[in-house]
């Protein structure tokens, strides 16, 4: 059974850092896509960032940008995102998310991906 499992989350203080992990069981990682999304309460499900199969191309939202940073490390079939300078904006659960695709590049539309963890929530806050 493919399955992806988020952890990592949690409250933090406005300025502190978190680390999501987003592991996968029932197939390996190598040949797809990973994604980070997340929703906040009332708002749409919106790309956060996304890496490659290989790990050669990263994208990130603007909102993001220079403050998260996605890795992967696929003998360990594990995705990371790394986020520092945490805002209360980044408040939300936070998905992992992937698809087949062994092209340099990856996509941070929703409809690309096929298969969606059960998400870790990410509180903000003083």
């Amino acid at each position: 059974q493919l399955q992806l499992v988020e952890s990592g989350g949690g409250l933090v203080q406005p300025g502190g850092s978190l680390r999501l992990s987003c592991a996968a069981s029932g197939f390996t990682l190598d040949y797809y896509a990973i994604g980070w999304f997340r929703q906040a309460p009332g708002k749409e499900r919106e790309g956060v960032s996304c890496i490659s199969s290989s790990g050669g191309s990263t994208n990130y939202a603007d909102s993001v940008k220079g403050r998260f940073t996605i890795s992967r490390d696929n003998a360990k079939n594990t995705v990371y995102l790394q986020m520092n300078s945490l805002k209360p904006e980044d408040t939300a659960i936070y998905y992992c998310a992937a698809y087949r695709n062994t092209l340099p590049m990856c996509m941070m539309s929703r409809g690309q991906y096929n298969y969606w963890g059960q998400g870790t929530q990410v509180i903000v806050s003083s």
